[in-house]
């Protein structure tokens, strides 16, 4: 879900801007900074010759990055960061939501 979160609020930039994404993922901070060009010239491969899990919403990622300059930080999720507590706490109501409306 952390992917499409950030997808989605790439997307919904429509001007070029420095954009700073936090996120509690590692998957998805060391993904974009660390493995994803590695990935592209492999065929979208890794390391042990294998698919790259959601590649999808890697190359989804990647071009809604495109006209940003984006930084990626990771932040210890559920450790006091008050800004990571409430994406938590939002989210969270959100499913809420969407289940009861079920």
């Amino acid at each position: 879900m952390e992917m499409r979160a950030a997808i989605a609020s790439l997307l919904m930039i429509k001007e070029t801007c420095i954009v700073h994404v936090h996120t509690d993922s590692k998957y998805l901070q060391e993904g974009m900074t660390q493995y994803i060009h590695k990935w592209q010239e492999n065929g979208w491969r890794n390391s042990n010759g294998q698919p790259v899990k959601n590649q999808d919403l890697w190359e989804a990622l990647l071009e809604a990055c495109r006209i940003h300059q984006v930084t990626w930080h990771w932040v210890q999720g559920h450790n006091g960061n008050v800004r990571n507590e409430r994406a938590d706490c939002l989210a969270r109501m959100a499913i809420q939501k969407a289940n009861r409306s079920v």
